[in-house]
Formats: structure tokens, sequence, C-alpha cells
């Protein structure tokens, strides 16, 4: 029985101490708790078999206690001061740093007054010259678009980087521009106004439209135009570089730029210069060109089944060059084969034996053939072979005809089929844009003026023509007369 008290009171005394072990590692640090733990699992293992170890064991529980107790409080204690510390050291750095501010604002006021002062003092000692810096700020602004959109540039480079620095510092109000400055402001205005009366040439880089450079000798003339290798080149002022054009002006502009670079020094040449800097010569490239007005003979066969039906005139515009090329042609054999008849009639003329090579010639065989027949016979068979001679002399003159009248019928069919088309851009986009009615106009003008550039040659040329072959057909008729004439006299006298 008394053993069973011991055990009992041993049990009730190990739960207290785990007790306490857990409220330690609660409410202390991870060493403690682990202190704690460790006493704990030594009361376990030493567990009593009798009273007097059980005394023993409250005995030293209680020494291990009061020693942790004593242990916590004075943890407590030390973190409580150093948490006192702490507030004191935050305390002081909130004052220090409070004065700090209030030394900062003070001087901050009195920066102003100062700033405000010497503000004051600036003013009165600039006067006027305020005056003149904020003009100078202005045309050192200006200056820089007009000095990097300027031919010029091409020959002195790099001078809108320094205008674009002194308009900058210029707009401060802490910094003034020197003499020095000034004095360069006034030079490079100087120079561009002197350049502008000169032509130039001096060694430059043309960036092609394929994107290679090419070092060449440049012609500047004023700061209208830019010659090299020939031809017009462009400013590109974003770039600040010379670049080559899409395409040239008219080929007479373009001989002006050819005689302008192979001119020697002091030698006059006639060259066309763009008064505008630039902006007619834009207008001038974008220009349709005589090929574009007319279309390309081949390019445009796989589009409409016609050649010359992508220039201005369209498909009408395709049938009056076609036609008109048609009736050249036919004009042009004509002319050689009528040239080449005449002269073999001049000579049959001349030699008065026949020959087969000619109308007169074969004209003259039927006369040898037939001297013997009488007069109306002869007549009549001298008719026969000028009518079979006939055809052969104004064979294609009739066609070459109807194309000089048809060309220009033609020309007006298209004119009514463009402005049929201009009269439906106007319905349906208004008037608004002349561009929409651009390529019904351009194929009314157009249509007439091929028209009439077909007409007017083919009618010259079928009157020429034809006054060639009616001349042979009056020299057969003529000499046919001789014949007759003759051969009825010296039938006359055998009667007689």
């Amino acid at each position: 029985m008394i053993i069973d008290i011991l055990q009992l009171l041993n049990k009730t005394k190990l739960l207290a101490a785990a007790g306490l072990a857990a409220a330690a590692t609660a409410f202390t640090p991870v060493s403690i708790a682990e202190e704690s733990t460790t006493s704990a699992s030594d009361l376990v293992v030493n567990e009593a078999s009798s009273l007097d170890e059980l005394l023993e064991n409250v005995q030293a529980r209680r020494v291990v206690e009061s020693r942790e107790n004593t242990a916590r409080e004075q943890r407590f204690a030390n973190e409580k001061a150093q948490q006192a510390r702490l507030l004191q050291e935050a305390e002081a750095e909130r004052r220090r740093e409070q004065q700090r501010s209030d030394r900062l604002e003070t001087q901050f006021e009195e920066n102003e007054i100062r700033i405000g002062d010497l503000t004051e003092q600036l003013d009165k000692r600039l006067g006027s010259l305020r005056e003149l810096f904020g003009v100078l700020q202005q045309v050192a602004g200006d200056t820089r678009g007009g000095f990097e959109g300027s031919l010029i540039s091409s020959q002195y480079a790099n001078r809108g980087e320094w205008m674009g620095e002194l308009a900058k510092k210029m707009g401060t109000s802490s910094q003034l521009a020197t003499i020095d400055e000034m004095e360069s402001l006034w030079f490079e205005l100087q120079r561009e106004m002197t350049e502008s009366g000169k032509i130039s040439k001096y060694p430059g880089t043309i960036t092609k439209l394929s994107g290679d450079k090419v070092d060449t000798e440049i012609v500047r003339v004023g700061s209208f135009a830019l010659i090299g290798e020939g031809e017009y080149l462009q400013w590109d002022a974003d770039s600040q570089s010379i670049v080559e054009l899409p395409r040239q002006p008219t080929g007479r502009h373009v001989s002006t730029a050819e005689d302008l670079q192979a001119a020697a020094p002091g030698e006059v040449v006639e060259f066309s210069v763009d008064p505008t800097r630039g902006s007619l010569l834009a207008l001038l490239i974008q220009a349709a060109t005589l090929g574009e007005r007319i279309g390309s003979p081949i390019a445009s066969i796989g589009e409409c089944g016609l050649p010359f039906c992508d220039g201005q005139g369209g498909e009408v515009g395709s049938v009056i060059i076609l036609g008109g090329i048609l009736g050249v042609l036919l004009a042009l054999e004509r002319f050689v084969a009528l040239f080449l008849i005449g002269n073999k009639v001049a000579a049959q003329r001349k030699d008065a034996t026949a020959r087969g090579d000619n109308p007169l010639g074969r004209v003259l065989k039927v006369y040898e053939e037939n001297k013997e027949v009488d007069v109306e016979t002869l007549e009549l068979k001298l008719g026969e072979a000028i009518l079979s001679e006939t055809p052969a002399l104004t064979k294609y003159i009739n066609i070459i005809q109807v194309i000089s009248v048809v060309a220009p019928l033609t020309g007006l069919l298209g004119t009514v089929i463009g402005m049929i088309e201009t009269f439906q851009a106007i319905t349906l986009f208004g008037t608004g844009d002349p561009k929409t009615m651009a390529s019904g106009i351009s194929k009314a003008l157009m249509t007439t003026v091929l028209g009439l550039c077909v007409a007017i040659p083919t009618t010259l040329l079928h009157a020429l023509v034809s006054a060639r072959s009616k001349g042979l057909v009056h020299v057969i008729e003529e000499q046919s007369a001789g014949i007759i004439a003759e051969h009825a006299e010296k039938s006359g006298k055998t009667l007689g």
C-alpha cells in the first residue's frame, strides 16, 4: 500500500515537471525549452523506487526549477533594459532628425530669398540684353531647321547640331551666349547667304537606291540643285546625306545637268534651276513620261491582250496606236516601191527598147505586139494594159486614207468613254478629290491626242503617196496617148 502511494506521488511529480517543461517551452527561447525537456527526461529515467529516492528527486527538481526561474527572470530583466535603451536611442534619433529638418527648412527659405535677390540682380544687369538673347535663341532655333534642309549642308556638315546646342543653351536662364558663339552664328548666316550664290565642286558621297555608297564629285548650284554623275541628286535632311533620285526629269533637263557637270571653271552653260529648292523637281519626276503615257508594247499584252493598253489611253489608245503604226508602215512601203518604180519608168522613157521590169515597159511591149492593128483596137489594148498596171501603183493607198480618217474618230470615241468614267467617279466619290477623276480625264484627253497624232501624219503620207502614184499613172497614160497618136498618124499616111 505504501509503495502504491509512493508511485502515485512520483507520477504526480513527473506530471508537474512535464507541465512546467511545457510552460517553459511556450514562453522561452528554443535553448531553454530544450534544457527543460532534458531535465524532465532525466527525471523519467531516474524513476524512484523508494521513498528516499523520491525525496531526492523532489529535492533535485526544486533546485533545477529554482535555477531555471532565476535564469528566466534575469533574461526578462535584461530584455526589458535593452528595450528601454532602444527606445531612448529611437527618441534621440527622432530629435536629431527633427532638428535637421528645421535647419534644412530654414536653409531652403534663405535660398529662396537669395535666388530672388540674384534673379533681380541678373535682370538689372541684363537690361536690354535680355531681348538680344531672346532674339539670339529664336534665330538659332529657326536657323537650325533651315541649315539641316539646305543643300549647302552637303558641303559643310554638322551645322545644325551646333545651332541646336546653342538654342538649347539660350533656353536656360543660367547660361548666356559668349561673344565667340554670337560671332559664329553671324558667320554661319553670312556663309549661307554667300554660298547660295555660288556654284561649287567638292567631293561627296551619293547613297544609291540600292543602298550602296559612291564617292564622286558633286556640283552644287547655290542652294537650288545638286548634280552628280551627270544626274540630279536630292539632299535628305533626315539622314543628312546625298541620295539618288528615284527617277530623273525629262531628257531636256538631264542634258543640262550633264553639261554643267562637264563644264570647265568660268565656262557658261545652260542649266535648269529649280527656284523652289526641290519642290518643282519632285513634281517633275512624278510627271508621267512619254513611254508611260503611250504604254509598253510588250508588258501590257498579258494584261489586256493588246500592246500599249497599259498607257493612259487604255484599249482605245492601243487600237489607235496600232492603226497608226500600220498606216505608217504601209506608207513607207508605198514610198519605197513607188520610188523604185519611178526610177525604172524614168529609165524606160530614155530607152527605146521596151523592158518588162516596169509598168511603162510592159505597156510599150503591148504596143510592139499590136503594131499592125487599127487605132481603135490599139487604144483598147493599151487601155487594158494601163488598167492592169494601175492596181500595183495604187495598192494600200486607200487603206492609208481610211486610217487617217478613222483615227480621230476613234480618239473621239475614247474621249466619250473617258468622260463617262469621269462622271461615274464624280457620282461615286464626289468632286472633293481631283485624283478620282484624273483617270477618266486622262483617257479622254490622251485618246484625242493619239487620234490626232495618227491622223495628221497619215493624212500627209496619204497625200504624198497618192500624188506619187498618180504621177506614175499619168506618165504611163501620157506615153500611151503619144503612142496612139503616133500610130494614128502613121495609119493615115498609109491610107493616103
